[in-house]
């Protein structure tokens, strides 16, 4: 198995690179058998190092940074969280063949949450509950947001949403899409306390074990900002009444929801062009996406 090219600038990994960053600097796992992990995240490469870790290879820049965060704050989050999350265990260096720092977890056995999930209103209330659980975590300490993260005012969006719209053309409502996302901006702001957010809840980083949702991983946009933002599976991962009841369990106010909605659609917006001819599984989820979100709009 080899992962596909979704960046102009991506670096190129695979199994045998791992095997040697390993034997390098952490030669004590370097035996292990390294298969690549299938999925359709974006900016790592996965790997499995025998039956209880995996490595984590950003491929592209933006990413690097994810590393370094998730060692400092995933430890102190965990113990308040009721779902597993990833568990930092050792971070590489960049070296002659790899430019990036890198990081090894502990492995979190199940299947993403695309269509694996056997009771839907069930799954609102425990993804409900780690998004509440979250969102009370104290945030003393935490890095500011960059202009633009996730959090942030969706305004700060809006030429980058208008851009992507326009460049998928007729492969898309354009029209409904625009009302929409005029819609959310619309929404009045958020003018409560910031609160910790994932960032992107999408089912890809959401974990199943028996039909039913165990962890949550990627931590690469945690940050603090707008708890609507953290809204995203209202229409990426819920449906129907299972929609209804996450909005419930959280107690979403309709500015909130207005909001939440803008997050989703910019999400998939973005997505869907970049992605097109790179990554069928983002562009799936993506295309789900934006069909709820309009099926849900006025």
């Amino acid at each position: 198995m080899s992962t596909v090219r979704m960046h102009a600038d991506e670096v190129a990994t695979d199994a045998d690179l791992v095997r040697r960053l390993l034997t390098r600097q952490f030669p004590r796992w370097a035996a292990l058998p390294v298969a690549l992990v299938e999925s359709y995240g974006t900016d790592h490469d996965i790997y499995r190092l025998g039956d209880h870790l995996v490595a984590r290879l950003p491929r592209i820049g933006w990413a690097t940074a994810q590393a370094a965060k998730e060692a400092e704050w995933l430890p102190r989050l965990a113990p308040h969280l009721p779902l597993a999350v990833p568990v930092p265990v050792a971070q590489g260096k960049p070296d002659e063949d790899y430019p990036f720092v890198w990081s090894v977890h502990e492995w979190l056995p199940g299947a993403n949450a695309n269509g694996t999930l056997h009771d839907l209103d069930q799954a609102a209330v425990d993804l409900a509950g780690f998004v509440r659980a979250l969102r009370r975590c104290d945030t003393a300490g935490a890095p500011p947001r960059p202009p633009g993260a996730r959090g942030g005012p969706l305004a700060e969006g809006d030429e980058g949403v208008r851009r992507a719209i326009a460049r998928l053309g007729d492969r898309i409502d354009r029209a409904a899409a625009l009302r929409s996302w005029e819609e959310s901006l619309s929404a009045p702001a958020w003018d409560g306390a910031e609160t910790w957010l994932h960032g992107d809840l999408l089912p890809g980083n959401l974990i199943v074990v028996d039909g039913r949702l165990s962890a949550v991983i990627d931590f690469g946009t945690l940050n603090v900002g707008d708890p609507a933002c953290d809204l995203q599976p209202a229409w990426n991962v819920f449906t129907g009444p299972s929609r209804a009841r996450f909005r419930a369990e959280l107690r979403v106010d309709d500015a909130s929801w207005l909001r939440g909605r803008g997050w989703a659609l910019r999400q998939a917006v973005e997505a869907l062009p970049y992605y097109w001819h790179t990554n069928p599984g983002m562009i799936r989820q993506a295309s789900h996406a934006l069909a709820e979100i309009l099926s849900d709009s006025t």
